[in-house]
């Protein structure tokens, strides 16, 4: 089952295999889970759980990651993890 939650992650933009297994480890299971995030306290909880500071980027990806989740038609740029940046 883990595989494929993995595999069904890494159908979001931008999301390759390590950040699903930073998703996974999360709790984010699908897409929809995303909806209901909030991409700064992902960010601080992934940190918090890996005992470390991450590099920033990794909350892009996910400021990303919840617009795709939310969003019906979501627009092509804001697909790219590097738009979200402060």
């Amino acid at each position: 089952m883990k595989k494929a939650e993995l595999k069904f992650l890494r159908e979001i933009p931008g999301i390759g295999p390590s950040i699903a297994q930073d998703l996974h480890d999360l709790g984010i299971r699908k897409t929809a889970d995303l909806k209901r995030n909030n991409p700064e306290k992902m960010y601080f909880n992934l940190c918090r759980k890996r005992g470390q500071p991450i590099d920033r980027c990794m909350l892009y990806v996910f400021r990303c990651a919840v617009y795709y989740a939310s969003t019906k038609k979501p627009k092509s740029s804001k697909l790219l993890w590097w738009n979200w940046k402060d």
